[in-house]
């Protein structure tokens, strides 16, 4: 398991209950976790044989940020200039027959795109909400490429049910059966979540809108995520 020593850093921000500063001091972590914080002299005998060390001294360390709602696949289309202005109901018509064209490559992109900009910005762990799956789509796509990028990932199972034909939202093309729906995700907790501590995986379950799927899969849904209660 590799070792990173963050060494002498000007200040250690902890964001703990008293709001702790730390002068001067390191941070040795071992794979995913931290194991020591604190002055130079105080870390543990392996922080001197540490596969990475980085020079902190002019430098703040804080825990890295967490971003709670992201459509990382939307990341290709920001900037079309069609819906650029556009309100909310009038930017989702426009936009879903371009995201009926997305493939699980323009998925596995998107997702690393959106994951290196929010790397870049200090965030480490996100979640994101993926509730279109034309042309063979799955989270799969997205899970695999937070793995390949190495981000704390909390990928959640969106779906849209009820189409244009219902009084919904979305065109049909872009709906899923709810039955279909559940079955999958069902499938990606059971294959993906990860309950232990500081995993780097979990799975949640993400319905996406009143206008876009039925208050019996709203209801499955919630039923269904809390059956996996136990797993954390």
């Amino acid at each position: 398991m590799s070792t990173l020593l963050i060494r002498n850093a000007r200040c250690v921000a902890t964001f703990d209950d008293a709001r702790t500063e730390l002068r001067d001091a390191s941070i040795f972590i071992r794979g995913h976790r931290i194991e020591a914080i604190g002055p130079a002299a105080g870390m543990p005998e392996a922080a001197d044989a540490a596969d990475e060390v980085v020079d902190a001294s002019r430098h703040l360390v804080v825990p890295g940020l967490v971003n709670t709602h992201h459509h990382m696949y939307q990341s290709l289309t920001r900037a079309l200039p069609a819906v650029q202005n556009a309100e909310l109901f009038s930017w989702l018509q426009g936009l879903y027959p371009v995201w009926a064209g997305l493939t699980p490559e323009m998925v596995r992109v998107s997702t690393q795109l959106a994951m290196a900009e929010l790397l870049l910005s200090g965030c480490t762990t996100s979640s994101d909400h993926l509730y279109i799956y034309p042309n063979g789509v799955r989270l799969d796509d997205s899970i695999e490429a937070a793995r390949e990028i190495g981000m704390r990932f909390v990928a959640t199972r969106g779906s849209m049910s009820v189409g244009r034909s219902q009084g919904g939202l979305p065109p049909d093309r872009v709906v899923e059966r709810e039955d279909a729906i559940l079955a999958d995700t069902q499938r990606l907790i059971e294959r993906h979540h990860d309950a232990s501590h500081g995993a780097m995986t979990n799975v949640a379950v993400a319905p996406c809108s009143p206008f876009s799927v039925s208050r019996d899969l709203m209801r499955e849904s919630a039923s269904l995520a809390r059956s996996f209660r136990g797993l954390g």
